[in-house]
């Protein structure tokens, strides 16, 4: 049986690097797709210490672990040579660095960045028809919207005021222009923007206001000349200068990290004793479920 290119096989559909599983790749492969495990939970870590003469015990604080995902099913090919270099894209596939697994979901499409974690079993049932199984672990267990948001902002501008000389009657007409980023995370987890500021710019900081009030601060104490970028990852908890040098030591966390709440928005704002026009703030970030 020949197989369209393209096409999808109607079932689950995933992607693991360049390999269409539940689909037909461009070299007419089909990918049957028959279990995705992993992807409903991930796992969780957890103590607990039993109560010294008394009933129960004292619960450790809960977190998820990584995510375990085992995908397996049936390759189909035109020929026996077809079908070998499909295993060998699969095996390509199943890395040992990172790779993006995309699940499309009936709602939403997902993706985690995932790794080998296992050894990759295939058994060949006729020279075109082979079965396989690679078991693959997303260090981060977030499943992510496929969507990267970003929004951009510049430092706060005020235009406007009282005019000499002054006529009566007096009218105040100052306006200011807030930098901010709203940030919205329409999942059901908790997800970690990053944030790049690109100089010239003095001292900079960043504010992060939630709707309940809570302000969170970001205060770097050096200034950035003309084409650095500082870049604040709030998951690695990272700081970097131009994408090698660390300066993690010279930013101050008030607060906490800046997340973005589940089914909530956070507005991002761009602060500096000092204006400049050229200045800019810019925030990318998932929607993240668990």
């Amino acid at each position: 049986m020949a197989f369209t290119p393209g096409t999808d096989l109607g079932g689950l559909r995933v992607d693991l690097g360049p390999i269409p599983l539940g689909g037909v790749d461009t070299a007419g492969v089909a990918w049957s797709l028959q279990s995705l495990e992993g992807w409903d939970g991930a796992e969780v870590r957890s103590e607990y210490t039993e109560r010294e003469a008394d009933h129960g015990a004292w619960a450790s604080p809960v977190y998820f672990g990584s995510r375990p995902i085992t995908l397996a099913g049936t390759v189909t090919a035109p020929d026996r040579v077809t079908l070998e270099d499909a295993l060998d894209r699969l095996r390509s596939a199943d890395a040992l660095s990172d790779t993006t697994l995309v699940v499309y979901e009936l709602t939403t499409p997902k993706q985690a960045v995932v790794r080998r974690s296992g050894k990759p079993l295939f058994a060949y049932v006729t020279d075109r028809i082979a079965t396989y199984s690679v078991m693959v672990t997303a260090a981060d267990p977030r499943r992510y919207s496929t969507n990267l948001q970003s929004g951009t902002a510049g430092l706060p501008t005020t235009s406007g005021g009282l005019a000499f000389p002054v006529t009566f009657p007096i009218t105040f007409s100052a306006t200011t222009v807030s930098g901010v980023i709203n940030a919205v995370n329409t999942g059901s987890f908790e997800t970690r923007p990053v944030l790049t500021v690109a100089g010239p710019v003095t001292a900079p900081s960043v504010a992060a206001l939630y709707p309940d009030g809570t302000v969170k601060q970001l205060i770097y104490s050096l200034d950035l000349q003309s084409g650095d970028v500082l870049t604040i990852d709030t998951d690695a908890h990272s700081v970097m200068l131009n994408g090698t040098v660390s300066r993690r030591r010279f930013m101050t966390v008030s607060g906490g990290w800046p997340t973005i709440p589940a089914g909530s928005s956070v507005n991002y704002q761009f602060q500096s004793g000092t204006y400049n026009a050229t200045a800019m703030l810019t925030a990318t970030w998932r929607s993240a479920w668990m």
